[in-house]
C-alpha cells in the first residue's frame, strides 16, 4: 500500500502522474493566467476504508481509491470549474480550457490573492489510521460489540463501524505558489437497539478526528463510546412525552453546538452575506446577540475533525471571531467572496473533493465559555427542558428559522433535572435565539468528532462546541401540552 505519511504532495503527484511543477506552470500560464482574475489547479488522491460489524458479523469491508483534478477560473463573480478523474496532460489541458471558457465571459482584471502566513502542522501522525492492520480494527469492532451488549441486558442489536481515510492534495495557483497537505481522518461509531416490554429504542455515539487508530484505545475511549450508546438507548425506554410550548431551555455542553452551527453558523458564511440572503447580511458591527455570546470558527485546533493545515484553496486556516460579546464582527470567507466583499480570506474555502469547487464552509465552530457554574444554571430554571444531544434538524438560511429534534433531553422542575423525555423539538429563529441567551457556563466542550456538514450537495467534516447555556422563551414542540 502507498505510504502517504512520508511523501511530499509535490513529489507524490510528480512521481505518480508526471504532474511536474513545469507542467503546472504551463497549464496555468498558457491557458489561464492573464485571461481571468484568478485561477488554480487542485489535485487529489484519496484512500477510503469502511468496516461495519453488525450482530457480531462483518457486514461490510470496503476500500477504494479516488483521484482527480479540478481546474478553476474566476472572472468577476463568475467561476468556471471543470474536473477530471484522469490526471493526464490531455485531460488537464481540456479542464483548463473549459474552466476558462465558462469564466471568460466577464472582463478580467488580473487581481490574484496570495495567502499570508505559513501552513500549520496540526495532524502529523506516526501511522495514519488507513495503514493500521485490518485485524486490529476488526478486533476493536468485536470488542465494541461485546461491551455494548454487556452494558445492559436489554441491548438486543449492536452495529459498530470504523471509517478511515488518507487524502493527499496539492494546489497550484496563477500567483505562482504551490501548497500541499496530507489529511488523515477516522471515526468510530456505535449504534445500539434496546428492547423492553415491546418497546424499542435506539442510541448512537461515536467520535474521532485527524488521529491515529490508537486514539480509540487511549483511556479505553472505545469502551466509553459503547457504554454511552447503550445508555442512551435504555434511557429512552423509560422516557415520558416531551412538554410543548414556550419555556426556558438549557443546552448542555458539547454536541448541542450543532444547533449553533446550523442555526447561526451557516448564516455567517461569506457567500450568503455577499448575496444578501442571510439573516446577518448587512449587519456587520451591529448587536445581533446577547452580550454573553462570543462565537468563533477555529480551523487550527490540533487533531480536530474540522481542522486543516490549509483550506482547499491553499490559504492557512485561522481563528475567526464571528460574534464578539453580541456584536457581529466577521464572516467566514473563501478567496472569491473575500475579494468581492473587499475582505481577507479566512481559510474557510472548502470542498468535498476534486469534483467540487470550493465555497465558504465552517471548520470548528463554537461559543466561548462564560462564567456561570452549570449546576447554577440548572438551579435557576423553575420549569423547562434540558437538552444534551440532538439528532436531525432543518434551518432556513435566509430567515434563520430552525427546527431541531432532541435525541436526549430531560425535564427541569424546580431547579432539578427530573424525567427523561422523548419527542422534543426546538423551534425558533437562530439570530433571535442568540438574543435570549441569559446564562453561559464555564464548561465549554467540543464534540467527540462526529460532525459532517452539508451545503449545496457537498459534505465536509466539521467540529462543533458549546458551553452550558440557558435560552429563555424558546418554543418546544412535544406531545404533552
Amino acid at each position: 500500500m502507498t505510504d502517504l505519511v512520508h511523501v511530499r504532495p509535490e513529489r507524490f503527484f510528480a512521481d505518480r502522474f508526471d504532474v511536474t511543477p513545469g507542467l503546472i506552470d504551463r497549464l496555468i500560464g498558457s491557458a489561464l493566467k492573464g485571461r481571468v482574475d484568478d485561477a488554480d489547479i487542485y489535485l487529489e488522491y484519496c484512500i477510503n476504508e469502511e468496516l461495519v460489524l453488525e450482530e457480531g458479523t462483518v457486514k461490510k469491508a470496503s476500500r477504494h481509491v479516488s483521484q482527480g483534478a479540478g481546474v478553476r477560473a474566476q472572472a468577476g463573480a463568475r467561476t468556471g470549474y471543470a474536473h477530471t478523474d484522469d490526471i493526464s496532460l490531455g485531460n488537464l489541458e481540456e479542464a483548463a480550457r473549459q474552466a476558462r471558457a465558462i469564466a471568460s465571459q466577464a472582463s478580467a482584471s488580473a487581481v490574484v490573492a496570495v495567502p499570508s502566513g505559513r501552513p500549520h502542522d496540526l495532524y502529523t501522525l506516526p501511522e495514519p489510521p488507513i495503514a493500521t492492520d485490518l485485524t486490529r480494527k476488526l478486533d476493536l469492532l468485536r470488542s465494541v460489540d461485546r461491551a455494548a451488549r454487556a452494558a445492559d441486558a436489554r441491548v438486543k442489536q449492536v452495529i459498530a463501524s470504523l471509517t478511515s481515510e488518507d487524502a493527499v492534495m496539492l494546489i497550484a495557483t496563477a500567483a505562482g505558489w504551490t501548497v500541499g497537505d496530507i489529511r488523515p481522518l477516522t471515526r468510530l461509531n456505535v449504534t445500539v437497539i434496546a428492547e423492553e416490554g415491546g418497546k424499542r429504542e435506539i442510541g448512537a455515539y461515536g467520535g474521532g478526528g485527524r488521529v491515529g487508530f490508537d486514539f480509540f484505545l487511549e483511556r479505553e475511549r472505545w469502551q466509553r463510546f459503547a457504554a454511552e450508546a447503550a445508555r442512551q438507548a435504555t434511557l429512552k425506554l423509560r422516557a415520558v412525552g416531551a412538554p410543548a410550548g414556550a419555556m426556558t431551555v438549557v443546552l448542555g455542553p458539547g454536541w448541542p453546538g450543532i444547533l449553533l452551527h446550523e442555526a447561526v453558523g451557516h448564516g455567517l458564511e461569506g457567500d450568503f452575506n455577499r448575496k444578501g440572503v442571510s439573516a446577518f447580511a448587512g449587519r456587520m458591527g451591529q448587536k445581533v446577540a446577547s452580550e454573553l455570546v462570543t462565537v468563533v470558527d477555529d480551523g487550527t485546533i490540533p487533531n480536530r475533525r474540522g481542522s486543516l493545515n490549509v483550506d482547499d484553496e491553499g490559504t492557512p486556516t485561522g481563528r475567526t471571531v464571528l460574534i464578539d460579546r453580541g456584536v457581529l464582527c466577521g464572516y467566514m470567507q473563501d478567496k472569491l467572496n473575500a475579494r468581492l466583499m473587499g475582505m481577507q480570506p479566512t481559510g474557510n474555502g472548502r470542498r468535498e473533493s476534486y469534483a467540487c469547487p470550493p465555497m465558504p464552509r465552517m471548520t470548528n465552530t463554537f461559543m466561548l465559555a462564560g462564567e456561570d457554574d452549570p449546576e447554577d444554571i440548572i438551579r435557576s430554571v423553575t420549569y423547562g427542558l434540558y437538552a444534551v444531544s440532538f439528532g436531525g434538524g432543518q434551518v432556513d438560511i435566509t430567515s434563520g428559522k430552525f427546527v431541531f429534534s432532541a435525541s436526549e433531553a430531560y425535564l427541569v422542575e424546580d431547579g432539578r433535572i427530573t424525567a427523561p423525555v422523548k419527542g422534543a423539538t426546538l423551534i425558533g429563529n437562530g439570530p433571535e435565539a442568540l438574543t435570549r441567551v441569559t446564562r453561559v457556563g464555564h464548561d465549554l466542550q467540543l464534540d467527540e468528532g462526529i460532525g459532517t456538514c452539508g451545503k449545496d450537495g457537498q459534505s465536509v467534516p466539521v467540529g462543533v462546541g458549546l458551553p452550558t447555556i440557558r435560552i429563555d422563551g424558546m418554543t418546544v414542540g412535544g406531545t404533552q401540552v
